[in-house]
Protein backbone atom coordinates (compact mmCIF):
# COMPACT_ATOMS: atom_id res chain seq x y z
CA UNK A 1 0.00 0.00 0.00
CA UNK A 2 1.50 3.92 -0.91
CA UNK A 3 2.29 5.40 2.28
CA UNK A 4 -0.35 8.08 3.02
CA UNK A 5 1.62 11.95 3.03
CA UNK A 6 2.49 13.65 6.19
CA UNK A 7 1.78 16.85 6.48
CA UNK A 8 2.23 18.33 10.08
CA UNK A 9 1.61 22.20 9.08
CA UNK A 10 -1.83 21.48 7.80
CA UNK A 11 -4.38 23.61 9.39
CA UNK A 12 -7.32 22.23 11.47
CA UNK A 13 -10.44 23.54 9.82
CA UNK A 14 -10.63 24.70 5.75
CA UNK A 15 -13.53 26.86 3.97
CA UNK A 16 -15.06 25.54 0.89
CA UNK A 17 -17.24 26.64 -1.95
CA UNK A 18 -19.10 24.79 -4.55
CA UNK A 19 -20.55 26.85 -7.18
CA UNK A 20 -23.41 25.89 -8.79
CA UNK A 21 -23.21 27.38 -12.09
CA UNK A 22 -26.25 28.60 -14.18
CA UNK A 23 -25.35 27.81 -18.40
CA UNK A 24 -27.23 30.00 -20.58
CA UNK A 25 -26.66 32.36 -23.94
CA UNK A 26 -23.32 34.95 -23.64
CA UNK A 27 -22.66 37.36 -26.09
CA UNK A 28 -18.82 36.51 -25.33
CA UNK A 29 -15.89 35.00 -23.00
CA UNK A 30 -16.30 38.84 -21.16
CA UNK A 31 -19.71 37.51 -20.24
CA UNK A 32 -18.00 33.84 -18.80
CA UNK A 33 -15.70 36.07 -16.79
CA UNK A 34 -18.40 37.91 -15.14
CA UNK A 35 -20.17 35.56 -14.47
CA UNK A 36 -17.34 33.73 -12.95
CA UNK A 37 -16.00 36.83 -10.71
CA UNK A 38 -18.90 37.04 -9.10
CA UNK A 39 -18.97 33.59 -7.46
CA UNK A 40 -15.19 34.28 -7.11
CA UNK A 41 -15.84 37.69 -5.18
CA UNK A 42 -18.49 36.43 -2.75
CA UNK A 43 -16.40 33.28 -1.76
CA UNK A 44 -13.37 35.44 -1.00
CA UNK A 45 -15.60 37.33 0.77
CA UNK A 46 -17.00 34.52 2.60
CA UNK A 47 -13.39 33.92 3.45
CA UNK A 48 -13.04 30.29 1.60
CA UNK A 49 -9.81 28.60 1.34
CA UNK A 50 -10.99 26.94 -2.38
CA UNK A 51 -14.04 27.69 -4.67
CA UNK A 52 -14.84 24.76 -6.75
CA UNK A 53 -16.28 25.26 -10.26
CA UNK A 54 -18.46 22.55 -12.19
CA UNK A 55 -17.51 20.20 -15.52
CA UNK A 56 -17.88 21.32 -18.44
CA UNK A 57 -18.97 24.83 -17.42
CA UNK A 58 -16.63 26.76 -20.08
CA UNK A 59 -18.93 25.10 -22.79
CA UNK A 60 -20.71 28.01 -22.57
CA UNK A 61 -18.19 30.52 -24.34
CA UNK A 62 -19.33 28.32 -27.23
CA UNK A 63 -22.42 29.86 -27.34
CA UNK A 64 -21.27 33.19 -28.20
CA UNK A 65 -21.64 32.13 -31.75
CA UNK A 66 -23.18 29.22 -34.27
CA UNK A 67 -23.73 25.61 -33.28
CA UNK A 68 -20.72 24.12 -34.21
CA UNK A 69 -20.01 20.05 -35.36
CA UNK A 70 -17.78 18.50 -32.62
CA UNK A 71 -14.45 18.68 -34.33
CA UNK A 72 -14.86 22.38 -35.03
CA UNK A 73 -16.37 22.98 -31.18
CA UNK A 74 -13.46 21.22 -29.92
CA UNK A 75 -11.11 23.54 -31.63
CA UNK A 76 -12.87 26.28 -30.96
CA UNK A 77 -12.97 25.86 -26.81
CA UNK A 78 -8.85 25.52 -27.38
CA UNK A 79 -8.43 28.43 -28.78
CA UNK A 80 -10.16 30.22 -26.08
CA UNK A 81 -8.29 28.26 -23.43
CA UNK A 82 -5.42 30.50 -22.66
CA UNK A 83 -7.45 33.19 -22.51
CA UNK A 84 -9.22 31.22 -19.78
CA UNK A 85 -6.56 29.83 -17.43
CA UNK A 86 -4.87 33.10 -17.26
CA UNK A 87 -7.71 34.75 -15.89
CA UNK A 88 -8.64 32.14 -13.31
CA UNK A 89 -4.99 31.76 -12.78
CA UNK A 90 -4.67 35.64 -11.95
CA UNK A 91 -7.95 35.56 -9.75
CA UNK A 92 -6.86 33.25 -7.63
CA UNK A 93 -3.54 35.05 -7.16
CA UNK A 94 -5.32 38.35 -6.49
CA UNK A 95 -8.23 36.98 -4.57
CA UNK A 96 -6.16 34.03 -2.43
CA UNK A 97 -8.31 31.30 -3.18
CA UNK A 98 -7.54 28.15 -4.41
CA UNK A 99 -10.06 27.49 -7.52
CA UNK A 100 -11.00 23.92 -9.02
CA UNK A 101 -11.55 25.40 -12.33
CA UNK A 102 -14.08 23.26 -13.18
CA UNK A 103 -12.92 21.08 -16.37
CA UNK A 104 -13.43 21.01 -20.56
CA UNK A 105 -12.04 19.29 -23.56
CA UNK A 106 -8.47 20.40 -24.91
CA UNK A 107 -6.48 19.23 -27.33
CA UNK A 108 -2.87 17.42 -26.37
CA UNK A 109 0.33 17.50 -28.22
CA UNK A 110 -0.20 13.94 -29.61
CA UNK A 111 -3.26 14.94 -31.21
CA UNK A 112 -5.37 13.32 -28.80
CA UNK A 113 -9.00 15.13 -26.87
CA UNK A 114 -8.63 15.05 -23.04
CA UNK A 115 -11.44 16.76 -20.54
CA UNK A 116 -8.97 18.82 -18.52
CA UNK A 117 -9.60 20.34 -15.00
CA UNK A 118 -7.36 22.92 -14.76
CA UNK A 119 -6.58 23.61 -10.76
CA UNK A 120 -4.98 27.68 -9.90
CA UNK A 121 -3.54 27.74 -6.71
CA UNK A 122 -3.34 31.24 -4.92
CA UNK A 123 0.66 30.67 -4.77
CA UNK A 124 0.16 31.58 -8.71
CA UNK A 125 1.12 27.75 -9.51
CA UNK A 126 -1.41 25.88 -12.29
CA UNK A 127 -1.78 22.16 -12.30
CA UNK A 128 -4.23 19.81 -14.16
CA UNK A 129 -5.74 16.65 -14.18
CA UNK A 130 -7.39 14.83 -16.84
CA UNK A 131 -10.22 12.97 -16.32
CA UNK A 132 -9.65 9.00 -16.38
CA UNK A 133 -12.70 7.52 -17.22
CA UNK A 134 -14.98 9.11 -20.11
CA UNK A 135 -18.30 8.53 -20.58
CA UNK A 136 -19.74 6.73 -23.76
CA UNK A 137 -21.40 10.44 -24.72
CA UNK A 138 -18.12 12.29 -24.17
CA UNK A 139 -16.70 9.34 -26.27
CA UNK A 140 -18.89 9.41 -29.51
CA UNK A 141 -19.75 13.27 -29.38
CA UNK A 142 -16.00 14.42 -28.69
CA UNK A 143 -13.81 11.49 -29.31
CA UNK A 144 -12.65 12.25 -25.16
CA UNK A 145 -9.54 9.78 -24.42
CA UNK A 146 -8.98 9.03 -20.67
CA UNK A 147 -6.01 10.31 -18.88
CA UNK A 148 -3.43 9.06 -17.53
CA UNK A 149 -1.67 7.36 -14.28
CA UNK A 150 -0.15 11.23 -13.46
CA UNK A 151 -3.74 12.44 -13.19
CA UNK A 152 -4.69 9.88 -10.55
CA UNK A 153 -2.36 11.99 -7.85
CA UNK A 154 -2.63 14.26 -5.55
CA UNK A 155 -2.33 18.08 -5.51
CA UNK A 156 -0.54 19.69 -3.10
CA UNK A 157 -1.81 22.50 -1.64
CA UNK A 158 -1.33 25.14 1.35
CA UNK A 159 -4.04 23.01 3.14
CA UNK A 160 -2.76 19.64 2.38
CA UNK A 161 -3.16 17.12 -0.54
CA UNK A 162 -6.49 17.75 -2.50
CA UNK A 163 -7.76 15.02 -5.36
CA UNK A 164 -9.88 15.55 -7.50
CA UNK A 165 -12.35 13.72 -9.57
CA UNK A 166 -14.17 14.32 -12.80
CA UNK A 167 -17.75 13.62 -12.92
CA UNK A 168 -18.07 10.07 -13.90
CA UNK A 169 -14.34 9.58 -12.45
CA UNK A 170 -16.25 9.32 -8.98
CA UNK A 171 -18.20 6.15 -9.57
CA UNK A 172 -14.79 4.29 -9.48
CA UNK A 173 -14.07 3.68 -5.95
CA UNK A 174 -9.78 3.01 -7.32
CA UNK A 175 -9.10 5.96 -7.65
CA UNK A 176 -10.34 7.73 -4.27
CA UNK A 177 -8.56 5.24 -2.38
CA UNK A 178 -5.92 6.24 -3.90
CA UNK A 179 -5.58 9.87 -3.83
CA UNK A 180 -6.51 9.26 -0.01
CA UNK A 181 -4.07 6.76 0.27
CA UNK A 182 -1.89 9.87 -0.61
CA UNK A 183 -2.98 11.73 1.95
CA UNK A 184 -5.94 13.68 0.43
CA UNK A 185 -8.95 14.73 2.98
CA UNK A 186 -10.85 16.51 0.74
CA UNK A 187 -11.84 15.34 -3.03
CA UNK A 188 -13.50 17.85 -5.56
CA UNK A 189 -16.19 16.41 -8.16
CA UNK A 190 -16.73 18.81 -10.82
CA UNK A 191 -19.48 17.24 -12.82
CA UNK A 192 -22.16 17.90 -15.72
CA UNK A 193 -25.54 15.54 -15.64
CA UNK A 194 -28.27 15.53 -17.96
CA UNK A 195 -31.04 14.30 -16.10
CA UNK A 196 -32.16 13.55 -11.97
CA UNK A 197 -30.97 9.92 -12.35
CA UNK A 198 -27.45 10.66 -13.86
CA UNK A 199 -27.02 13.71 -11.25
CA UNK A 200 -28.03 10.34 -8.13
CA UNK A 201 -25.25 8.03 -9.61
CA UNK A 202 -22.46 10.69 -8.61
CA UNK A 203 -24.29 12.05 -5.49
CA UNK A 204 -24.09 8.72 -4.17
CA UNK A 205 -21.15 7.32 -5.33
CA UNK A 206 -19.59 10.64 -3.74
CA UNK A 207 -21.37 9.91 -0.11
CA UNK A 208 -19.91 6.77 -0.37
CA UNK A 209 -16.87 7.82 -0.88
CA UNK A 210 -16.96 10.00 1.64
CA UNK A 211 -17.89 7.09 4.18
CA UNK A 212 -15.63 4.75 3.16
CA UNK A 213 -12.26 6.59 2.98
CA UNK A 214 -13.53 8.95 6.09
CA UNK A 215 -12.91 12.01 3.80
CA UNK A 216 -14.96 15.13 2.90
CA UNK A 217 -16.35 15.26 -1.07
CA UNK A 218 -17.21 18.64 -2.60
CA UNK A 219 -19.40 18.48 -5.63
CA UNK A 220 -20.17 21.00 -8.00
CA UNK A 221 -22.59 21.12 -11.20
CA UNK A 222 -24.40 22.76 -13.92
CA UNK A 223 -27.87 23.55 -14.20
CA UNK A 224 -29.58 25.86 -17.52
CA UNK A 225 -28.79 24.98 -20.74
CA UNK A 226 -26.93 25.92 -23.35
CA UNK A 227 -29.24 24.49 -26.95
CA UNK A 228 -26.73 25.98 -29.68
CA UNK A 229 -23.86 24.36 -28.20
CA UNK A 230 -23.63 20.53 -29.14
CA UNK A 231 -23.83 17.69 -26.28
CA UNK A 232 -24.68 20.56 -23.92
CA UNK A 233 -28.22 20.25 -24.13
CA UNK A 234 -29.89 19.69 -20.46
CA UNK A 235 -28.28 19.81 -17.16
CA UNK A 236 -29.72 18.19 -13.48
CA UNK A 237 -27.44 19.84 -10.33
CA UNK A 238 -27.72 19.48 -7.02
CA UNK A 239 -24.06 20.50 -5.97
CA UNK A 240 -23.17 19.93 -2.27
CA UNK A 241 -20.25 19.17 0.11
CA UNK A 242 -20.41 15.98 2.07
CA UNK A 243 -19.15 14.52 5.00
CA UNK A 244 -18.50 11.44 6.36
CA UNK A 245 -21.49 9.54 8.56
CA UNK A 246 -20.52 9.55 11.91
CA UNK A 247 -20.83 11.69 15.45
CA UNK A 248 -18.56 14.35 14.82
CA UNK A 249 -20.13 15.49 11.14
CA UNK A 250 -23.54 16.94 10.02
CA UNK A 251 -26.36 14.19 10.47
CA UNK A 252 -27.27 13.31 7.08
CA UNK A 253 -23.90 13.40 5.99
CA UNK A 254 -24.25 16.89 4.12
CA UNK A 255 -22.06 19.90 5.09
CA UNK A 256 -23.89 22.01 2.84
CA UNK A 257 -26.11 22.03 -0.07
CA UNK A 258 -27.55 24.28 -3.56
CA UNK A 259 -31.40 24.11 -4.01
CA UNK A 260 -31.71 21.45 -7.19
CA UNK A 261 -31.24 23.04 -10.41
CA UNK A 262 -31.19 27.06 -9.16
CA UNK A 263 -27.85 28.55 -9.66
CA UNK A 264 -26.01 29.22 -6.31
CA UNK A 265 -23.22 28.22 -4.00
CA UNK A 266 -22.45 25.99 -1.11
CA UNK A 267 -20.48 26.73 1.31
CA UNK A 268 -18.84 24.88 4.38
CA UNK A 269 -16.37 25.01 7.09
CA UNK A 270 -14.99 21.25 6.91
CA UNK A 271 -12.96 20.02 10.06
CA UNK A 272 -9.55 18.27 9.40
CA UNK A 273 -9.30 17.44 13.01
CA UNK A 274 -12.44 16.19 13.19
CA UNK A 275 -11.55 14.24 10.23
CA UNK A 276 -8.51 12.87 11.83
CA UNK A 277 -9.95 12.00 14.86
CA UNK A 278 -12.61 10.40 13.49
CA UNK A 279 -10.26 7.84 11.57
CA UNK A 280 -8.76 7.19 14.86
CA UNK A 281 -11.25 6.63 17.29
CA UNK A 282 -14.80 6.88 15.47
CA UNK A 283 -17.54 4.15 15.47
CA UNK A 284 -16.50 3.12 12.24
CA UNK A 285 -13.04 3.44 10.95
CA UNK A 286 -12.79 2.35 7.62
CA UNK A 287 -9.30 3.05 6.87
CA UNK A 288 -7.52 1.14 9.88
CA UNK A 289 -10.09 -1.80 9.24
CA UNK A 290 -9.41 -2.48 5.88
CA UNK A 291 -8.55 -6.16 5.17
CA UNK A 292 -5.38 -5.56 2.97
CA UNK A 293 -4.19 -9.21 3.70
CA UNK A 294 -7.34 -9.99 1.36
CA UNK A 295 -7.20 -6.99 -1.12
CA UNK A 296 -5.12 -4.60 -2.11
CA UNK A 297 -5.02 -1.74 -5.14
CA UNK A 298 -1.31 -2.49 -7.02
CA UNK A 299 -0.61 0.79 -9.24
CA UNK A 300 2.87 -0.84 -10.27
CA UNK A 301 4.70 1.64 -8.27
Amino acid sequence: MTQSVTAPSRPDRVRVAAVQYGLRGISGPGDLESQVEYFLLSAADYGCDFIAFPELFPMQLLSAGDRLPAAEAIAAIAALTPRFTAFMGDLAVRHRINIIGGSHPVRIATGATRNRCHIFLRDGSVHHRDKLHPTPSERAAWGIEGGTARDADVIDTDCGPIGVMICYDSEFPELPRRLVDRGAEILFVPYCTDDRRGHLRVRYCCAARAVENQCYVVTAGVTGNLPNVANMDIHHAESAILTPSDIPFDRDGIAAEVTPNAEGMAIADLSLADLRQARTDGAVRNLADRRLDLYRIDWNE
